[in-house]
């Protein structure tokens, strides 16, 4: 029973708790394992040449005897901030276990899923094309003294298409399309998204542009709900860069520590901001090559993570043992955060412990 009464302290905003947070920003990191997470680098990859160019640097920079060491090296915001001051879920060699709900274990799917709460088969490819299901963001835009204060910077252009940019009105900076500069940073950032070598193609802007675009917006404008996709972490496994993604992770990480600092200078956000980190899908892991590839042909790249800080959310860690949870919670935990049952035409999955059967 303690495990379950744990689970059910992780979003708290009920009546007969503290007020609801007033802003939340969801980030997500592209095809990131739990692996790595809760263990750091996995040397098998970090020590074979063939994965990282350079395995003395990568040594240096990412190995250490326990994996408590390894990941405070590689994600030291996750593991010093949210691991003593949130909540962090999907370590199955601790028992606790989040899954997706849809069968293809892709990108689009695994977005759909986390932002409308429903794992629909009708998005079954990454092709860019609009969501038909209204997403926990296009719902929160809807509600009073939300409208216009939703806004998404995406690295990979598809997740325009994800969030329906087009009938759900919210703002979205997607992958390398032209801005409307009004001051001389919005200037620089534009000149670095033009001329910037774009090492992935036309469709994938340079994580650390999305980062710095969104964080100029932030200052500007001060959105009360925000999405943040990453995408580069992804490209890069999938090239079989094991230490270039292992230090774009770390690069994340330092982005989102740098965003936390931010908003606690600014009395809009200070003390009334929750933050979600997850993943869309996770990796092979067995045998090691297995690790550049995902989908339903390479077994356990449905298994994900969720990291969690802020208002409304318990100082409880690392989660031990507890029912499974799934991607299609996540929206309506968004909602049930910012003080909001998400409905849907479709079906949404249950937020996070905040009901009978929530996370079975």
């Amino acid at each position: 029973m303690r495990l379950y009464i744990l689970i059910a302290s992780l979003f708290v905003c009920t009546a007969a708790a503290a007020q609801p947070a007033q802003n939340l920003i969801l980030v997500t990191l592209d095809g990131v394992r739990w692996q790595e997470v809760f263990n750091g680098a996995d040397s098998t990859l970090l020590f074979d040449p063939a994965y990282s160019r350079d395995t003395a640097s990568a040594r240096s920079q990412f190995w250490a005897g326990s994996a408590i060491e390894r990941r405070k090296r590689l994600l030291p915001f996750l593991w010093n901030t949210i691991g003593q001051q949130g909540q962090l879920y999907g370590n199955r060699q601790q028992g606790n276990r989040m899954n997706v709900s849809n069968p293809h274990w892709f990108s689009y799917p695994g977005y759909n899923e986390i932002l409308s709460g429903y794992a629909d088969d009708r998005i079954k490819s990454n092709d860019k094309i609009d969501n038909p299901n209204v997403t926990v963001l296009e719902f929160l835009n809807q509600q009073p003294g939300f409208a216009g204060k939703v806004a998404v910077f995406s690295s990979w252009d598809v997740i325009e298409a994800a969030v329906n940019e087009k009938r759900s009105g919210i703002y979205a900076s997607s992958a390398n399309e032209p801005g409307n500069p009004v001051t001389a940073t919005d200037s620089l950032l534009s000149d670095l998204t033009a001329l910037y070598p774009r090492e992935f193609g036309n469709g994938v802007r340079a994580d650390f542009l999305t980062y710095f675009s969104a964080r100029q917006y932030v200052k500007q404008k001060q959105p009360r709900v925000l999405f943040l996709s990453f995408d580069e972490t992804d490209d890069l496994a999938h090239a079989g860069r094991y230490l270039d993604h292992l230090r774009m992770v770390q690069s994340i990480d330092t982005y989102l520590g740098n965003l936390w600092q931010l908003i606690q200078s600014m009395p809009q956000y200070a003390g009334k901001t929750a933050l979600l980190i997850t993943t869309d899908h996770g990796r092979g892991h067995t045998p090691k090559a297995r690790w550049k590839d995902h989908g339903t042909k390479t077994p356990d790249s449905y298994q994900i993570w969720l990291a969690a800080l802020g208002t409304g959310i318990q100082p409880a860690g690392e989660q031990k043992d507890g029912p499974l949870l799934f991607q299609s919670q996540i929206a309506a935990t968004i909602a049930r955060l910012l003080g909001f049952d998400f409905k849907a035409d479709h079906p949404v999955g249950a937020a996070i412990g905040t009901s009978t059967g929530a996370n079975r």
